[in-house]
Formats: C-alpha cells, sequence, structure tokens
C-alpha cells in the first residue's frame, strides 16, 4: 500500500496522470486517431460493413463516413436491412476496408449510436451529394449513426501494425 502510495505521488508531482500510465489514450490522442481513421476510410472510398441476422453474417458495401462535432458518423435508410440488423444486435458492427493498392487494411469495431439530429443529418448531406438523390434530412428515412466504443486495427501484409481507439 505504501508503494502505491508513493508511486501516485511521484506521478502526481511529475504532472503524468494515471491515465497515461495505464496507456489510456487522452482527449487529444482520442481526436488524432479519430482523424486518422476518417482519413484511411476516405482513402479506401469504398469500405465493408459486416452485421448479424440470427447467426448469420451480413456484409455490404458504404461510402461515406463524415466527422461532425468530433464523432464519426456513417449513413444508411431506417428501412434498409442493415439498419434492422444494427438495432437488434445493440449496434454492433466491424468495418474493414482496404487501401487501392492492397497495402495496408484496417478493421473497426464498436457500436453504432442512433442520434435523432437533422442538422447532422443536412450537414452530411451537404457534404455528400449523391446522397440527396435517395434522402433528406427529414424524410423519416435517412439516419446518420455515429460510432462509440470505436477500436481500429491497422493492418499490413506483415501483420497488425497498430490498434487505436477513438
Amino acid at each position: 500500500m505504501r508503494k502505491l502510495f508513493a508511486l501516485s505521488l511521484v506521478l502526481l508531482m511529475s504532472g503524468i496522470t494515471l491515465a497515461q500510465v495505464k496507456n489510456e489514450p487522452n482527449e487529444k490522442t482520442m481526436t488524432e486517431n479519430l482523424n486518422e481513421v476518417a482519413a484511411f476510410l476516405k482513402e479506401c472510398r469504398v469500405f465493408f460493413i459486416a452485421t448479424t441476422e440470427g447467426n448469420q453474417p451480413r456484409v455490404r458495401p458504404f461510402g461515406v463516413a463524415e466527422i461532425v462535432n468530433g464523432k464519426l458518423y456513417l449513413t444508411t435508410g431506417r428501412k434498409k436491412d442493415v439498419y434492422k440488423q444494427l438495432e437488434a444486435n445493440e449496434g454492433r458492427f466491424e468495418i474493414c476496408a482496404l487501401k487501392t493498392d492492397y497495402s495496408q487494411w484496417i478493421r473497426i469495431s464498436g457500436r453504432l449510436v442512433d442520434e435523432d439530429n437533422a442538422e447532422i443529418r443536412q450537414t452530411i448531406l451537404d457534404r455528400n451529394k449523391l446522397l440527396g438523390r435517395m434522402y433528406s434530412a427529414n424524410d423519416g428515412n435517412f439516419v446518420t449513426p455515429y460510432i462509440a466504443d470505436g477500436e481500429a486495427r491497422f493492418f499490413t501484409l506483415e501483420g497488425e501494425q497498430k490498434r487505436v481507439k477513438f
């Protein structure tokens, strides 16, 4: 107990937090990680999201991942099977994306949380004009869930290179 107290005192005096010792990301690191993940997905242009329907995996292509107000949002339609599968599985998903030169890929997991916010939907529509052919911000169908508890794993042919939380 005295050793733990002494260690805590040394950390406190040096300005190091317990979270840093545990290697937990701070707010700045989380933002950097979020930006890195979003940039990777944008570079890939198409990424694949996996859900489950009962015990059957389901995979489909997606192309929109946007940071708005510090969160990474995806888009889909409330009437689509993917949305129903996410609802049935508490938002759990996995994404996989491969760079076009096949040199690197990413796997992302977490939970997708549906946030009913017309301003965010409109921001994403403004940034992605093609979506406007299918949806509008207030059509009752267009949804923009964000990734909560996100973890990304970056890979090369040699294996996993890095793991980040965002």
